[in-house]
């Protein structure tokens, strides 16, 4: 008996220290409940919505409500929109310009297209109830109404899981639609499907979308797929966009797909494993074999909830309002959602001509890196990157990589990518600044001669440009110091309608080049890139104290109204580009004057957030375009954090917490403001940066780059950096109102500075700040950060 109880005793003791270490776990396990997306779902972009996904997966899952309507002009809103009450199907591929590979459970009278949404039992698309519906990382549910049958979605990162329970009926069937539109997949060229034997079918579907007709005509976006089903079908058959086949286990061609008969019994559940690939069917077969051969739906949605769990605890914050932890955990979840690899778990990835490239392996026999697909990196040095750098450096240099990779078999980088072909978007591009800003980072693990060659030609080179690397303007830019303005609505070697921006924009680029161009030891290279980073001034005009184009003769522009967008302005106005000297804050502050410069630019604010700080309550990407400010959109991201420089740090706090509270939403309609762009992950980083209370203005731009301070949203914030040291930001005294800094330290000594070096930082500790309702106007005013270098 005696021995019993020793044995319990220890049972018992073994317990209780084991949950000593579970608590970590538990904690994380609870940051799941923080996310919720379907925050922003109305009016949200194709690639927002995909919550059966791992971090950024390949294989990301979704149910869609349009994704079949087609994209006109490529980019917009479909997928699914809380504002429709319909599902058409399941679709795999979700990233910037790639899309397909539907699958939808049905009942009853067969169809063999999804149906309008405002027309019910015109296909096969079902209504539903969003009460039925559960959406989370790594999860999604639903209850299709029309039919009774529970849809269940997962994923690893290269493999797709459906679990459908059906009610009983003798026509449950699975729609496996290959050939047709899917969101931002533009025409569909060809497509195969076929069943290999009673329970494993493949196949594949290229499209050609609207981006890549554009940026880099005669590109493909190819997907391909494997899959396997728990059971046999009692019956196959197949369509395409010309006829529909009984007794039929292949289908070619546009509309291609096959229907699989399964009469079930009440509660009767059918799985499927989907293996994915860009690059063959049988390395989508591989993927599958590897990443999920052993893996039921439920295992795999735990494993899958397990690494969202691991992901987003790499920065745990706590805080007395649920809400802000809402907005943090589901702007943290897309940060690491968007941007997707496309290699393969055997390194392939796929080349622009059509034919497979090759990772490399490390020393250990891995590959230490993967190459991604990506929406466009504009303006994503205000917030993605800067949130890579700080704690997820690996996709960051994923990211370098990849364009490396794409530099290598184009001779040029190329902004937004779809399997290696160019999808700029926005005519330029800024992965030159975003890979010296890496380098600048310390993520440095790739051939740096090759980036510095590459990086240069970013900026400086011209003959034999590729429309899809877009700045087709940069032989103007180099010759002229500024873009000169168009009257028509183009962009050549003489200059763009969008001269304006250009200006603004290539001189921050070129100033990023200088910077890693003195690390390098090129010194004529820096002096040449640094001339061309003042190119701002010379459309600065002095009278208005605004940015105004200039025409071909050097004189500036007539009938010119600052708040005028798509003139001489892209996605943005002058009264916005102004302030896009990120390079160098100082002289734009002395170019304005200190005191008019923070009148007006609080005087921006002041008038901006009854506007909720961009477009309103308008549901439209655009709506805030022609607005003082809009957050909703690249150009304005880094200018509430100026005051920093110009002497009034409390009006950063003051603004930074004020767009955290009000532009950022919990709503589906109010989510990223209303109406949002978010841009694969760039407003939700943006809010995670604001609202640990760290930014970087120059973008890690600088030789030596800094944080700015701000004002954290939260009691408290542990980071765990990518170093693998930790940093701990607490404040005292915290609440809604209480938003400005009285005093800091670091590690336990005063801080007077409203920054601090990036490369302290980065060595761990502790920042503490002490809030207060009224702002301290001599804490963080003396020493402005470093502005040029």
């Amino acid at each position: 008996m005696l021995a019993n109880l020793m044995k319990t005793a220890n049972k018992t003791f073994l317990i209780l220290m084991l949950s000593l270490f579970v608590v970590p776990c538990a904690f994380a396990q609870d940051l799941l409940k923080f996310v919720n997306p379907n925050i922003g779902t109305a009016h949200s972009r194709w690639f927002f919505y995909t919550p059966a996904a791992v971090p950024y997966g390949m294989a990301k899952l979704a149910p869609s409500t349009n994704g079949s309507y087609g994209n006109l002009q490529g980019w917009e809103a479909v997928g699914y929109d809380t504002r429709h009450n319909s599902i058409e199907g399941f679709v795999h591929f979700h990233e910037w310009q790639v899309g397909g590979v539907s699958f939808m459970p049905t009942a009853g009278e067969l169809k063999t297209v999804p149906g309008l949404l405002d027309k019910a039992g015109s296909g096969y698309r079902s209504a539903f109830d969003r009460k039925n519906e559960i959406a989370q990382p790594g999860y999604y549910s639903v209850l299709l109404d029309d039919f009774k049958i529970k849809a269940e979605l997962t994923a690893t990162k290269r493999v797709g899981f459906h679990r459908y329970t059906f009610p009983e009926n003798q026509q449950s069937r699975i729609i496996l639609s290959i050939g047709n539109i899917q969101g931002e997949s533009g025409p569909v060229t060809d497509a195969s499907i076929k069943m290999t034997d009673d329970t494993h079918f493949e196949g594949f579907v290229i499209t050609y979308p609207k981006y890549v007709k554009t940026y880099d005509e005669g590109g493909r976006v190819a997907m391909y797929f494997y899959g396997e089903l728990n059971k046999k079908p009692a019956s196959v058959g197949a369509f395409n966009q010309e006829k529909t086949s009984t007794n039929t286990r292949t289908s070619q061609g546009i509309g291609a797909g096959l229907f699989l008969g399964y009469p079930t019994k009440a509660n009767e559940s059918v799985e499927i494993k989907v293996g994915l690939s860009y690059t063959s069917v049988q390395n989508a077969k591989l993927n599958l074999q590897t990443e999920a051969a052993d893996l039921n739906f439920d295992g795999a949605k735990k494993a899958a909830q397990s690494e969202w769990q691991n992901e987003l605890a790499k920065i745990k914050v706590s805080g007395k309002n649920q809400v802000d932890l809402v907005k943090f955990y589901t702007g943290l979840y897309h940060a690491l959602l968007g941007r997707g690899i496309a290699s393969d778990i055997n390194g392939n990835f796929p080349r622009h001509d059509g034919t497979i490239g090759q990772l490399p392996k490390d020393q250990n026999g891995k590959f230490s890196y993967n190459f991604m697909n990506t929406d466009a990196i504009w303006g994503g040095f205000w917030n993605i990157t800067q949130l890579w750098a700080l704690s997820y450096p690996s996709h960051y240099n994923d990211f370098v990589h990849t364009q490396l990779e794409i530099y290598k078999e184009r001779g040029w980088f190329g902004d937004g990518i779809a399997n290696s072909n160019f999808v700029s978007g926005v005519g330029t591009n800024f992965v030159g600044l975003a890979i010296a800003g890496a380098y600048q980072a310390g993520i440095r693990d790739y051939d740096l001669n090759l980036a510095y060659k590459a990086v240069l030609g970013n900026e400086l080179n011209f003959e034999n440009r590729l429309v899809g690397s877009g700045k087709t303007d940069t032989k103007s830019f180099v010759q002229n110091g500024f873009v000169p303005y168009l009257d028509a609505d183009k962009t050549d070697s003489t200059g763009s309608h969008f001269s304006g921006s250009h200006t603004m924009e290539y001189s921050y680029s070129a100033f990023a080049a200088a910077q890693l161009a003195k690390q390098m030891g090129k010194t004529a290279d820096y002096k040449k890139l640094m001339g061309l980073s003042n190119g701002w001034r010379l459309l600065f005009d002095q009278d208005l104290k605004l940015i105004r184009p200039k025409n071909q003769s050097g004189k500036f522009i007539e009938n010119f109204n600052p708040l005028e967008a798509w003139r001489g302005f892209q996605e943005g106005n002058a009264t916005q580009y102004t302030f896009y000297v990120p390079q160098n804050p100082k002289g734009l502050i002395a170019e304005i004057g200190t005191k008019t410069f923070n009148e007006r630019l609080n005087n921006i604010f002041e008038t901006s957030q009854k506007n909720a700080f961009g477009g309103g309550k308008t549901i439209d990407a655009f709506a805030g375009i022609q607005s003082l400010y809009n957050h909703g959109n690249q150009p304005n991201l880094h200018i509430s954090w100026l005051f920093n420089y110009s002497s009034a740090p409390w009006l950063t706090q003051k603004w930074t917490r004020a767009i955290c509270d009000e532009f950022y939403g919990t709503e589906s309609i109010h989510g990223y403001g209303y109406g949002q762009d978010e841009d694969q992950g760039q407003l939700g980083s943006w809010y995670v940066m604001a609202s640990i209370g760290l930014f970087d203005v120059k973008g890690l731009t600088d030789a030596r780059p800094t944080l700015q301070i701000g004002s954290p949203v939260f009691d408290q914030s542990e980071i765990r950096l990518g170093n693998g040291k930790k940093l701990l930001i607490k404040t005292s005294n915290n609440s809604k109102q209480n938003v400005y800094v009285q005093s800091a330290t670091w590690n336990g000594k005063t801080l007077n500075n409203a920054w601090l070096y990036r490369d302290e930082l980065m060595k761990g500790g502790t920042l503490t700040l002490k809030m207060g309702d009224q702002p301290n106007q001599n804490w963080g005013v003396k020493l402005p950060p470093p502005s040029a270098q």
